[in-house]
């Protein structure tokens, strides 16, 4: 299990949010399947993560502005490695 510090509140199914200007941010799923993606603050996407149920989560490094859209699923900035 990863060790993370907390950075920010929880940010409840971000859309087009830069997460408080995270570079780290770490997403659960809160039901089901979620296609996520992350883009730059002009639209532009970089990528998409998959989390395939409930539960499943990933930390995601990006800069400051780049913005995440995650339906069903709870986003916040973390710290990793404590």
């Amino acid at each position: 299990m990863a060790t993370f510090k907390i950075l920010g509140d929880v940010v409840n199914d971000p859309s087009a949010n830069n997460i408080g200007l995270a570079t780290a941010v770490r997403i659960v799923a809160t039901a089901g399947t979620v296609t996520g993606t992350v883009n730059l603050a002009d639209d532009t996407k970089i990528g998409e993560f998959y989390l395939h149920a409930a539960g499943d989560e990933i930390i995601i490094s990006k800069d400051p502005t780049d913005e995440i859209t995650s339906a069903t699923s709870h986003a916040h900035a973390v710290s990793v490695g404590g």
